[in-house]
């Protein structure tokens, strides 16, 4: 199919080959949408979407190497007119946060109709924004000194900004899980921060995520 000056161009990221050809299928179904390219990791999503420059990147959370928020993160720094959208299956407030503070500009739910998918898409690329979760609100936190986490709490925190769950972190930094979840019992103590939204803002402007 030829496109046309008014077709929106999309590339699908997900590491699921089964996910990935029922997404196209559905998309291809639709006249104004067309998936120009198909990635499986984030990294060969990068590549892509700065070589095609499509309009939007629909792309999964959970994913080897770069997942969608760090894919969400790099993409708004190299090149900002692409929207990304995320589609998951985590639906949690922790997730949405990450994705918020990453610059994602939609956020649908994998279980989510293919109708309400595309009014997504549409909206998103329209300048709107679309959450079909929840998006938690940030809260105040209390001053703290730049020296008041240890180095393994400021990674912890850029990682659990970043969307990351616990046995994600645990892994990526060799420790278990049990002390993942003591840093950040820490985290909320130290910073007088609660929700996942909170301790995405204050990383944010701490310059420890983008």
């Amino acid at each position: 199919m030829s496109e046309t000056p008014d077709m929106v161009r999309i590339v699908i990221v997900d590491d699921h080959p089964l996910v990935r050809d029922g997404l196209k299928a559905h998309l291809a179904a639709t006249p104004h949408l067309r998936v120009v390219a198909e990635a499986d990791n984030g990294r060969q999503a990068l590549e892509l979407a700065l070589a095609l420059a499509p309009d939007l990147v629909l792309a999964d959370v959970n994913m080897d190497g770069i997942n969608g928020i760090e894919l969400t993160q790099r993409l708004r720094r190299a090149a900002p007119q692409i929207k990304t959208m995320i589609l998951s299956m985590h639906g949690d407030p922790e997730y949405v946060a990450a994705a918020v503070a990453a610059g994602a500009r939609g956020y649908v739910l994998k279980g989510a109709p293919t109708q309400c998918i595309i009014a997504a898409i549409d909206t998103v690329l329209a300048g709107n924004t679309y959450f079909s979760t929840p998006v938690p609100k940030a809260e105040p936190h209390v001053s703290v000194a730049d020296d008041a986490l240890t180095e393994r709490e400021t990674e912890v925190l850029a990682l659990l900004a970043q969307g990351d769950s616990n046995k994600r972190i645990a892994q990526k930094l060799g420790i278990s899980t049990r002390t993942v979840e003591t840093h950040r019992l820490s985290l909320r103590r130290k910073l007088g921060i609660a929700t996942p939204a909170g301790l995405a803002k204050y990383a944010m402007e701490r310059g420890l995520i983008k």
